[in-house]
């Protein structure tokens, strides 16, 4: 697993875990687990700390994970555009773009339908890209001069 996102000196997935660890309550427990399906779903998976936010790349952001007084929300930038069969995406959902999951205390998500949502999203932002970690977009080749 990569890291990018360095604050404060420490390294993201030092941050993330100091967050899951701070938050000391099931949104810890649940951010845990999520973060836990994220790195078994892409296990070459970026960890990242941005908006003071813990966020996962891959060819792109795949989701954030912001943890509410009532609730964790996990955030797919471009969750308009991936398949839900299992109906997962609860919030966010009169945008263009992205899709959100609210969870709350004692509530189970499917694991294997998070993970097939993570990997769409990491298919997703991979098409069309190449590079370390699929920066820039892939440029057609030149045509030889006749």
């Amino acid at each position: 697993m990569e890291t990018s996102g360095a604050d404060q000196g420490q390294a993201a997935p030092a941050l993330i875990s100091q967050r899951i660890a701070e938050l000391g309550d099931w949104r810890g427990e649940t951010l845990g687990r999520m973060r836990r399906l994220i790195q078994e779903a892409v296990p070459d998976v970026v960890e990242e700390w941005k908006w003071d936010t813990p966020v996962w790349s891959r060819c792109g952001i795949i989701c954030t994970g912001e943890a509410y007084r009532n609730a964790v929300k996990l955030t797919f930038p471009r969750g308009a555009s991936l398949e839900d069969p299992a109906r997962l995406f609860n919030a966010s959902l009169a945008g263009n773009a992205r899709r959100a999951i609210d969870l709350y205390q004692g509530e189970e998500v499917d694991g294997a339908a998070f993970q097939a949502l993570v990997r769409q999203a990491v298919a997703l932002n991979g098409a069309g890209k190449t590079g370390k970690n699929g920066a820039g977009k892939s440029k057609p080749p030149k045509k030889a001069k006749s």
